[in-house]
């Protein structure tokens, strides 16, 4: 299974507004994708309900396979750091499932789950383990709650389960705000929306896949099939479908996620597409010292954290 292409602009403007206008003929004459119809699909469902309480945060993790790194002691030590800011979070209500072909040293922890994954097919399996993982969310019985998909690599900052069950946001969360941090130098660059003054800043959502918290409603089986047809594109499609499916994602009110680069196991660096991200790190770096050391509170490591290779803003 390979990851699905995303959509033209054109596009993409002509189907928002013809199922903003329910125009049935607009849309089946544009031919929607999968993602897409999904989206339209749960929007159809959504009309006159009610948005419930959600009362968790689900995190979904495919965690690389053993015979796709050259280390697989530094990504377990990466997933590790990832674990231990979400068992860090001052709401206790998340969960996290990781699916992967061997299962990883995980705390004991009962909101931590495994997957087992064993489809044998060769190539790129983060997309099937994506499929396997929004399944598997399916047959659980989570209650109304936000979903996340997240990268076994990336770090989650204090507070932002919090945050979200506060809020309660309709549709659910985006992360506009974030950190991203060069593993190589330890240089740390804020990314966020342009402004006149900076035009090239990007928003963390078009750097980064762990970006997006949507609400779900196990209720609804359309909510469940939208979440898994979403994640099967590139992160930078998932604000226009979350809207598309009436799912309009809120901002979060800080720096949310922290995205780690050139560590040496980076999926994009697999496909070649790091070294852009590593001059907008360098291009927007993060100089003040108290800023940094805010920032390094707010993702917690684990006490042996300096005997291993895991990411530390604190460097």
């Amino acid at each position: 299974m390979a990851q699905a292409p995303a959509t033209p602009k054109w596009r993409r403007a002509a189907l928002s507004i013809a199922a903003g206008l329910n125009n049935t003929g607009m849309i089946n004459r544009l031919s929607p994708v999968p993602s897409e119809q999904a989206a339209i699909d749960l929007r159809t469902a959504l009309q006159g309900r009610v948005p419930p309480l959600r009362k968790q945060v689900v995190f979904l993790i495919p965690l690389v396979g053993p015979d796709q790194v050259g280390d697989w002691g530094a990504v377990t030590d990466r997933l590790r750091a990832t674990l231990h800011c979400l068992r860090a979070q001052n709401d206790p209500h998340w969960q996290v499932i990781v699916c992967c072909q061997v299962k990883p040293e995980l705390p004991e922890d009962r909101r931590i789950h495994f997957l087992p994954f064993d489809d044998p097919e060769p190539g790129n399996d983060k997309w099937r383990k994506l499929s396997a993982l929004y399944k598997q969310l399916m047959r659980l019985d989570t209650g109304p709650c936000y979903v996340m998909s997240f990268d076994a690599d990336d770090l989650l900052r204090q507070g932002v389960v919090k945050e979200m069950l506060r809020r309660q946001a309709p549709g659910g969360y985006l992360v506009q705000s974030g950190l991203v941090m060069d593993d190589s130098t330890g240089i740390i660059a804020l990314a966020d929306q342009r402004t006149l003054k900076e035009p090239m800043r990007k928003p963390f959502w078009k750097l980064c896949g762990s970006c997006a918290a949507l609400a779900h409603d196990p209720d609804l089986p359309q909510s469940g099939a939208f979440l898994e047809a979403m994640t099967q594109h590139e992160h930078r499609m998932f604000p226009y479908l979350a809207r598309l499916a009436g799912r309009a994602l809120a901002p979060l009110s800080f720096p949310a996620v922290l995205y780690v680069l050139n560590h040496g196991e980076n999926f994009g660096a697999r496909r070649g597409r790091v070294s852009f991200k590593t001059r907008f790190v360098e291009r927007f770096k993060i100089e003040d010292r108290d800023e940094l050391a805010t920032i390094a509170e707010g993702f917690p490591l684990p006490e042996d954290a300096a005997e291993s290779d895991m990411p530390s803003p604190a460097s």
